[in-house]
């Protein structure tokens, strides 16, 4: 009976004198009516009761046994198998692996709509960083990502109007010499897309790849301090020529 839902012929056969019998009935009547050897009848025994198709007493210093009433044991087999299936999809449904390669492309008008798009896609947080001309193609998406309860952080090479909670602005001067322009944008701790001009041409990166992923959230972090320390202690700093000339070679 039972052996079509998974369960031995022991089991299926100990369930079955069981469940006919109109009251409980001792170890020696199962093995005498189900075939079930006695050697085997307490280890079968146990893994039915374990399973919840039998149930055991004691009566008068006796084990007794019962089996679960048919329609229980329809319903729980029921219940087990929707079980299965649904644990079966869950377990087999597509999944989303990581993509660690590095794609490269070029063209500012497709470097510029693959970063909106991914803007768009982020489901947590945007880290975002750019020359201020370029910024501006970007801050309504911001904006409107931040209205929608995602984290964004904004650093931001030059002035410009900004509404939103955390940004910071990197004023360059005439000794600047180093800085190139640049895009990096940093999606969801998981996806980044960093673009930079060579000559007169952009050419940009995107991976998923997490080594990736944490040296350019490094590098955001680094340019973020940086501003912030000479915002502070500018002055101080740039009257030492020593650490005036790091601190040039140290941005972006």
């Amino acid at each position: 009976m039972l052996k079509k839902f998974g369960f031995s012929q022991y089991e299926s056969k100990l369930y079955e004198v069981l469940v006919s019998s109109d009251q409980p009935i001792d170890v020696n009547m199962i093995a005498k009516h189900s075939g079930v050897p006695k050697t085997k009848i307490y280890e079968v025994l146990t893994r039915m009761v374990e399973k919840g198709m039998i149930m055991e007493a004691i009566s008068e210093k006796k084990k007794m046994y019962t089996g679960l009433p048919l329609n229980q044991a329809v319903e729980r087999l029921t219940a087990e198998f929707q079980s299965n299936i649904e644990q079966f999809k869950a377990n087999t449904s597509k999944k989303t692996f990581r993509d660690d390669r590095v794609w490269t492309f070029k063209v500012q008008a497709t470097i510029r709509t693959q970063i909106k798009q991914l803007i768009q896609d982020a489901q947590k947080s945007i880290r975002f960083s750019a020359w201020n001309d370029d910024f501006n193609d970007y801050v309504s998406l911001l904006q409107e990502k931040e209205a929608q309860g995602i984290d964004v952080k904004v650093h931001i090479v030059g002035e410009v109007h900004a509404d939103l909670e955390e940004v910071h602005y990197f004023i360059p001067t005439e000794d600047d010499v180093y800085l190139e322009r640049f895009q990096l944008l940093i999606v969801d701790d998981q996806e980044i897309i960093f673009a930079t001009t060579e000559g007169k041409e952009w050419q940009a990166i995107c991976t998923m790849s997490s080594p990736f992923v944490k040296i350019f959230a490094e590098f955001f972090y680094h340019d973020v301090v940086l501003t912030k320390i000479l915002g502070k202690y500018n002055d101080t700093l740039m009257n030492d020529p020593e650490i005036k000339n790091i601190v040039a070679k140290l941005r972006y």
